[in-house]
Protein backbone atom coordinates (compact mmCIF):
# COMPACT_ATOMS: atom_id res chain seq x y z
CA UNK A 1 0.00 0.00 0.00
CA UNK A 2 1.61 3.19 -1.19
CA UNK A 3 1.79 5.92 1.72
CA UNK A 4 0.63 9.50 0.38
CA UNK A 5 3.34 11.77 2.11
CA UNK A 6 2.28 14.16 4.69
CA UNK A 7 3.14 18.25 4.43
CA UNK A 8 5.89 19.58 6.45
CA UNK A 9 3.10 21.31 8.56
CA UNK A 10 1.60 17.51 9.20
CA UNK A 11 5.00 16.32 9.75
CA UNK A 12 5.60 19.37 12.65
CA UNK A 13 2.12 18.71 14.06
CA UNK A 14 2.36 15.40 14.57
CA UNK A 15 6.30 15.91 15.64
CA UNK A 16 4.64 18.28 18.32
CA UNK A 17 2.52 15.55 19.88
CA UNK A 18 4.93 12.64 20.13
CA UNK A 19 7.10 15.30 21.79
CA UNK A 20 4.49 15.36 24.08
CA UNK A 21 4.44 11.20 24.49
CA UNK A 22 8.16 11.30 24.79
CA UNK A 23 8.20 12.31 28.88
CA UNK A 24 8.05 9.46 31.26
CA UNK A 25 5.86 11.31 33.67
CA UNK A 26 3.31 12.18 31.07
CA UNK A 27 3.32 8.70 30.15
CA UNK A 28 2.61 7.55 34.16
CA UNK A 29 -0.80 9.92 33.95
CA UNK A 30 -2.03 8.41 30.95
CA UNK A 31 -1.20 4.77 32.23
CA UNK A 32 -2.88 5.83 35.46
CA UNK A 33 -5.82 7.64 33.77
CA UNK A 34 -6.43 4.40 32.02
CA UNK A 35 -8.21 2.39 34.66
CA UNK A 36 -10.32 5.52 35.49
CA UNK A 37 -11.06 9.01 35.50
CA UNK A 38 -9.05 10.60 38.73
CA UNK A 39 -8.33 14.00 40.41
CA UNK A 40 -5.54 15.29 41.33
CA UNK A 41 -4.80 14.39 44.46
CA UNK A 42 -5.86 10.63 43.31
CA UNK A 43 -3.05 11.04 40.64
CA UNK A 44 0.17 12.54 42.69
CA UNK A 45 -0.49 9.20 44.93
CA UNK A 46 -0.83 6.64 41.44
CA UNK A 47 1.34 8.42 39.91
CA UNK A 48 4.43 10.02 42.97
CA UNK A 49 4.78 13.67 41.24
CA UNK A 50 4.45 16.09 43.10
CA UNK A 51 0.86 18.68 42.29
CA UNK A 52 2.88 21.32 40.63
CA UNK A 53 4.76 18.70 38.66
CA UNK A 54 1.56 16.62 37.97
CA UNK A 55 0.03 20.10 37.27
CA UNK A 56 2.40 20.94 34.52
CA UNK A 57 1.87 17.10 32.73
CA UNK A 58 -1.67 17.69 32.83
CA UNK A 59 -1.71 21.16 31.59
CA UNK A 60 0.59 20.04 28.69
CA UNK A 61 -1.78 16.51 27.79
CA UNK A 62 -5.17 19.05 27.96
CA UNK A 63 -4.01 21.73 25.63
CA UNK A 64 -2.49 18.30 23.08
CA UNK A 65 -6.33 17.03 23.82
CA UNK A 66 -4.82 14.04 25.18
CA UNK A 67 -7.14 14.53 28.48
CA UNK A 68 -10.23 15.77 29.08
CA UNK A 69 -11.11 17.41 32.58
CA UNK A 70 -14.77 18.46 34.34
CA UNK A 71 -14.99 19.87 37.91
CA UNK A 72 -16.71 17.63 39.67
CA UNK A 73 -17.97 19.45 43.25
CA UNK A 74 -14.73 20.84 44.67
CA UNK A 75 -12.61 18.79 42.65
CA UNK A 76 -11.23 18.42 38.72
CA UNK A 77 -11.83 15.18 36.97
CA UNK A 78 -9.30 13.62 34.52
CA UNK A 79 -10.19 11.57 32.14
CA UNK A 80 -8.41 9.75 28.95
CA UNK A 81 -9.92 12.33 26.19
CA UNK A 82 -9.48 9.40 23.29
CA UNK A 83 -8.55 5.96 23.94
CA UNK A 84 -6.89 5.29 20.78
CA UNK A 85 -3.87 7.10 22.32
CA UNK A 86 -3.21 3.19 23.63
CA UNK A 87 -3.43 1.80 20.01
CA UNK A 88 0.05 3.69 19.93
CA UNK A 89 1.30 2.43 23.33
CA UNK A 90 0.48 -0.79 22.58
CA UNK A 91 1.87 -0.79 19.10
CA UNK A 92 5.44 0.47 20.64
CA UNK A 93 5.26 -2.20 23.18
CA UNK A 94 4.97 -4.98 21.02
CA UNK A 95 7.79 -3.18 18.46
CA UNK A 96 9.97 -3.27 21.82
CA UNK A 97 9.56 -6.73 22.50
CA UNK A 98 10.18 -7.52 19.13
CA UNK A 99 13.71 -5.44 19.37
CA UNK A 100 14.37 -7.20 22.58
CA UNK A 101 13.78 -10.46 21.62
CA UNK A 102 15.85 -9.50 17.85
CA UNK A 103 18.93 -8.31 20.03
CA UNK A 104 18.77 -11.42 22.66
CA UNK A 105 19.36 -13.70 19.51
CA UNK A 106 21.84 -11.55 17.67
CA UNK A 107 23.83 -11.61 21.24
CA UNK A 108 23.38 -15.54 21.48
CA UNK A 109 25.21 -16.08 18.05
CA UNK A 110 28.26 -14.47 18.66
Amino acid sequence: MKRKRLAPETLEAVADRFKVLAEPARLAILNALCAMPMNVTTLIDETGLSQANLSKHLQLLYTYGFVERRRHRLFVVYRIADTSIFALCDIMCRQLKRHVAVRGHASQAH
